[in-house]
């Protein structure tokens, strides 16, 4: 049955694709979860639904048969009350009810209904049918019994289960197609995560794999030339933000970790922008600084994270040549560069986790994430604005 399940879903072109073996299996799973509890909930409406139109037939024909048998009897009596004739065989003439009369014997004197009757119950059920026996006439005409026999309960009965299980079909076809897409729509987030997660390695491989490979080129040689240290340490720097992002990711969210304090923003950025001075120099990007002192309670890991990543985009996704200009006035610090710039219709997603504007340069798309979780965290309100082959800028306000 699974089986089946499967090649009907996933043999399908443009159904689902691109799941993994485990994310077709949860789908199986979820999606049959869904079927047999929507078939159990409406098998149990269904038969309370039957059982409830079943009883409200028989009532209906119930009444329906003491009325026709009440009539009759009130003819009977007037007839026998005001000596008038009755033709008892008018009754005999419907199409819906059999109908016959019985003396103070207990038999049949007049009728068409042949079946044997227990008079001592009121409703009798017997094949197909139900027969109802009165005896309201009180010997009025020598009738001390009618027995009346409908055709009609039954067949409405067994319409009202043809009709019940069309209803059923379809509405449980409709729940399925329903499940279906709820089951996809599960999936998708699940399926964008992994997507997401798979190229977030295949970057942090890459990202690692250049400095570890000029490092390991820069120490064959046993005499290091100038140049080859210089080679080592922006690698070694390289490798050590990459950590340092990572770190900060997979520990976010851990308790007691934020040791904030008044710091002088001014020292923190003075101090960083010594460490990146050499990345800079080897783009030949010049930077530019008008740093006032700014204080702000922050974690100072916190600041030197946020700071870097923005830093170190502007140099990334700089031109050759480029500048850097970075004002901290008045509690509002500026990063702004010449570089390539980024898409006006992708501002909106930079600060997702794992998105990329653009496949120039290197990186795995976590860093702005970062930066605005610290904002976020420390209630900074961060603003860019980017123009194409022009640069951008980013705005960030204690």
């Amino acid at each position: 049955m699974e089986k089946d399940i499967y090649d009907i879903i996933f043999q399908k072109k443009d159904v689902i694709i691109d799941l993994t073996q485990s994310e077709k299996s949860t789908f199986i799973r979820f999606f049959s979860l869904y079927l047999g509890g929507s078939l159990l909930l409406m098998l149990l409406v269904a038969v309370l639904y039957y059982q409830k139109e079943k009883k409200l037939y028989f009532d209906l024909a119930k009444t329906k048969m003491q009325n026709v048998v009440s009539n009759i009897s009130a003819q009977i009596i007037y007839a026998h009350m005001s000596s008038s004739d009755l033709d008892l065989s008018q009754f005999l003439k419907s199409d819906t009810y059999k109908i016959s009369f019985y003396g103070k014997d207990k038999k049949m004197f007049l009728g068409n209904l042949e079946d044997n009757i227990d008079f001592s119950k009121d409703i009798i059920l017997k094949d197909k049918n139900f027969i109802l026996v009165d005896k309201s006439t009180y010997g009025h005409l020598n009738i001390y019994y009618i027995a009346i026999k409908e055709n009609l309960y039954f067949k409405r009965v067994q319409n009202l289960k043809v009709e019940i299980i069309i209803f059923f079909f379809i509405i449980y076809f409709i729940i399925s197609i329903i499940g279906f897409f709820l089951a996809k729509l599960f999936l998708n987030p699940i399926k964008d995560e992994r997507e997401r997660l798979n190229n977030f390695i295949k970057d942090t491989t890459h990202e690692l794999n250049t400095p570890i490979s000029a490092i390991l080129m820069s120490t064959e040689d046993s005499h290091l030339t100038e140049k080859q240290i210089k080679r080592v340490k922006l690698a070694a720097q390289k490798i050590s933000e990459v950590y340092k992002d990572l770190t900060y990711i997979f520990l976010e969210d851990r308790p007691n970790e934020t040791k904030a304090k008044l710091h002088n923003l001014k020292e923190l950025i003075n101090s960083q922008i010594e460490y990146f001075e050499a990345l800079a120099e080897k783009k030949k990007v010049i930077i530019t600084t008008k740093v006032e002192d700014s204080f702000f309670t922050i974690d100072e890991n916190d600041f030197i994270r946020l700071f870097n990543n923005l830093l170190s985009n502007a140099i990334k996704y700089n031109k050759q040549k480029g500048s850097i200009n970075i004002e901290l006035t008045n509690n509002t610090l500026t990063i702004s560069d010449s570089g390539i710039g980024i898409e006006q219709d992708k501002l909106k997603d930079i600060f997702s986790r794992y998105f990329r504007a653009t496949n120039l340069s290197g990186g795995f798309g976590i860093g702005l994430n970062i930066v605005k979780n610290i904002c976020t965290k420390y209630s900074i309100k961060i603003d860019v604005t980017s123009q194409i082959n022009q640069g951008t800028t980013f705005t960030l306000k204690f």
